[in-house]
Formats: structure tokens, sequence, C-alpha cells
């Protein structure tokens, strides 16, 4: 029997922006034990079309507006800026459905000093991690009920099914703190947990939240900074693998979403009813080339969630930073603000990990997030991008590639959906020339029969049209 269709949650204040569906607790429904439905690199064209793909992407264009700096009219008929930064009340001060969660990340955390590492010669993937997930899977239960409101856990169920709403979170909650079996965390992992979080949004666990954005700041300052902090110790304690891993191809081993939230916060400032600027920066917002100064990098990062990320890559990697992270070397000489970069990076997220079937071929689809079509879905078209996706019978071979110069396309320049404005992909401009210094050999897609060298088609996502105003 189908899922009965529920009414979406109204649309924010200024009523054009769309947000992710909260649902009817009144209307019975029928959950779906989470599985895994994508086997082989076609299933990725299928899931770009599915309601689970339109969720994720309305829920990240929804939390990355949210973090953009507002600005309002004073009482001197001067221009106020609030801006939204770790550490602030978001975070400290939290409303009780965040609280809470932040208690269940505590808790989670202080699993590690149960477990600690095996002491084995072993240069990654600590065996002792195996232990600690085991742990928490066998807890997992206990802190749902203890930490989750009884309303979204018992929210109403059809007698049709054994499943309940807890068998959704769990499955979502597990997959967000990295791989038992391959002692590893990437990407796919920090998409699941969103979608943990995405599911208690839908079942109205954040009711308790304010207007205006307050509730999603309090989830991406409260809930999301602090559940990367409990991931990068399991990280560092456990010596885990990055999943999935471009190496120099990729922005950042294990991360990606605090990129998109964190050059939010630095771009220049609008009003609730402006969609997300596409160009320039807060006044007074720290340069894109500070990324490359460690000590300017360690100020930051107790404030932004772009420059927090940047400055774990320094915990975990030595060597000039363009040698160990071209990309992010390359994006730090953007001229045109924060708003260029956080478009760029709504789009390399598309690409490099929503379309990418290594990163979401381990995600399962129940109801919440669903692997039914969306209606509003158009179809993908085959573009060079998704003409070189793998098949579960291959390993993921690593991507064709050239020098990298003046003018060279960044890789969300192809996305394949997950469509930004309209407007050029960041270009590699900054990476060192020079003696010992050779270019970073960056990704470039092959022909596909019937496109000329070089050209891909870009498939519209409902949640990413200009007519939607998402902006970014």
């Amino acid at each position: 029997m189908d899922a009965p269709q529920h009414p979406q949650q109204p649309q924010t204040s200024a009523g054009e922006f769309p947000v992710l569906e909260t649902w009817d607790p009144a209307v019975q429904h029928v959950f779906i034990t989470p599985v895994k439905r994508i086997n082989d690199g076609p299933d990725v064209a299928k899931f770009l079309t599915s309601k689970a793909y339109r969720d994720i992407g309305r829920f990240v264009l929804q939390l990355n507006r949210a973090m953009c700096p507002r600005k309002s009219v004073g009482g001197d008929g001067r221009d106020k800026i609030q801006t939204f930064q770790i550490g602030s009340e978001y975070e400290t001060h939290p409303v009780g459905s965040v609280q809470k969660l932040q208690e269940m990340l505590a808790r989670i955390d202080s699993y590690i000093d149960e477990v600690p590492p095996d002491q084995g010669p072993r240069r990654f993937g600590n065996i002792s991690f195996r232990k600690w997930h085991q742990l928490l899977e066998q807890r997992v239960a206990d802190l749902l009920t203890q930490f989750v409101p009884p309303s979204v856990l018992d929210f109403s169920s059809s007698s049709e099914g054994d499943t309940a709403a807890a068998d959704e979170l769990v499955a979502y909650l597990l997959g967000g703190f990295g791989s038992a079996q391959r002692l590893d965390y990437g990407t796919g992992h920090e998409l699941s947990f969103l979608a943990f979080v995405g599911c208690l949004w839908k079942l109205g666990a954040f009711k308790d939240g304010g207007q205006g954005g307050d509730i999603e700041r309090s989830i991406v300052l409260g809930v999301f900074e602090p559940y990367l902090r409990v991931v990068r110790r399991l990280i560092l304690t456990y010596t885990l693998e990055p999943a999935g891993s471009h190496g120099v191809w990729g922005l950042d081993d294990h991360s990606f979403q605090p990129y998109i939230y964190g050059s939010a916060q630095l771009c220049r400032a609008i009003t609730d009813s402006e969609p997300m600027p596409v160009e320039g920066s807060l006044p007074r917002a720290p340069k894109p080339a500070q990324i490359v100064k460690p000590d300017y990098v360690e100020q930051e990062r107790k404030r932004n969630m772009y420059f927090s990320a940047v400055g774990f890559i320094n915990d975990v990697k030595k060597g000039p930073f363009w040698e160990h992270s071209p990309i992010l070397f390359d994006i730090s000489g953007i001229k045109d603000g924060w708003g260029k970069i956080n478009k760029g990076m709504i789009k390399m997220f598309n690409a490099e990990v929503l379309s990418k079937f290594p990163v979401v071929q381990h995600f399962p689809f129940g109801s919440l997030f669903s692997w039914d079509q969306d209606p509003d879905a158009a179809t993908p078209q085959q573009s060079v991008h998704m003409a070189n996706q793998p098949s579960a019978a291959t390993s993921m071979p690593p991507p064709p590639s050239r020098p990298s110069g003046p003018g060279t396309a960044a890789p969300w320049a192809q996305a394949t959906s997950m469509a930004a404005p309209p407007g050029p992909g960041i270009p590699y401009s900054r990476t060192p020339r020079g003696p010992g210094q050779p270019a970073p050999r960056l990704p470039q897609p092959q022909p596909q029969a019937g496109l000329p060298v070089g050209q891909s088609s870009v498939t519209q996502a409902p949640w990413a049209r200009p007519s939607d105003r998402t902006g970014g």
C-alpha cells in the first residue's frame, strides 16, 4: 500500500522559498525499514528523480539560506546586520529539541572513552572502531527514547506494518558515524546524518523552534557542528580511512556540508525576502585566501564552519596547503566573494556527492526519504557526468586528468542536477607554478557520443529552479 500523502508545511515568512515538508500526525503513515536501492551506476539517474533527492536538496538549501547574514533597518535608519556564528546563542542556548540532540551527541562522544584504540601497528582504520560502532548499535534505541520527543517516536503509524518511525531514524543515525566494516568515514556518512535530522524535521521534532530561519540556524550550529566535532574525534582516535576520497580531486577527504554553511555565513547580508546572493561578502569578512594561513585559520575556526573544516585538514595533513588541498586552494583565489563560493559549493555538492555512485550507493531509502519518483522531477538528461558512472561489477576508476590552467572549469561546472544560479564555475587559478611545484592533475570528463567535447547537459532540480528563488 502506498504511504498517504502529507500536506507540506507552510512556506517561510516570505512565502517564496521552498522548505522541507512536515507531516500531519493526524494522518496514519506506513513506515518502511530503509534499504539499499542504488546497486549500480545507472541507479544514480533514478535517484536523481526520486523524492529523497528532492528532499535532500530542499533541506540543504533551506539550511544554507538560513545561515546567510540578515540585514534590517534600525531605528536610526541605518542597516543593521546580524551574523550567525559558532558559539552563538543558537549553539549555547538552543531550543529544547536542539539541546536534547546536543546531549545525545555528547553521550555518543563519551562512548569513545569506553573503547580506547587498539595499540597494534596499523596505519589506517583501527579495529577498535568496530567495538565502538557495536556499542552505538546496542545503545541507539535507548538514545532515541531518551533524547527524541515521544511525539516523534510515536508518530501515527498504520496498523498494516510493524515498522515504526524509530526504525527509519536508527538507520540514518547509525549510518552517520562511519562504516564498521570498512573502517572509514566520508561524505556519504555525513549525508546520512543530514537525513536523520531531516527525518526529525518531517516528524515535527523542531516545532519548538522560532520563525524566520532561527530553528534552521540552531540545527546547523547547535546540531550539525557538534556532530562534526564527534566525527572528527572518531577520525583522529581510530585513524579512519577517507570513504570514497578523490585524493587531490576532492574538496575534503571527509566532509562537504560545513563548506556550504560556512561560506553562507560570510555572504553579503540579505533581507528575509531576498534570495541567496551569488557574489559579494559580508563587510570585514575573512578573505578566502586566508585559509592558507594556519594561525588565522585557528582563530576563525572558532566562529566559522568553513574555517573549522579547513582547521581540521590542518590537524590531519602536513605540507603545503596548495599541495594536499589544491581544490580548496584554488577556490581561495575567487575575487567575487563568498557568495560566488557558496553558489559553487552547492553545485559541487550535487555533482560530487549526490551524483556520485561511490558516495550515494550506501544511502538507504524508506518512507521518510523515499525512492519513489518525484512527480515534478524532470527526466535526467544523459550527460558526460552520468555516462561515466561505474557499474557494480567494477571498482571506481581514477578520474581522467590533465594539468589545470587559467580558465579550467571546476568540477561543479558540470553539475548534473542540483542547479545553481547561472554563471561560470569557479576557475582554478591560484595553484603556484614554478620549479618543484607541478600543477595538480584535475579531472576532465570524457566525451560522450553525440555531444561535443566538454559539453554536458544539465537537468534542473525542482527545488533549485530560479522560479523558486532558492538563489544558491
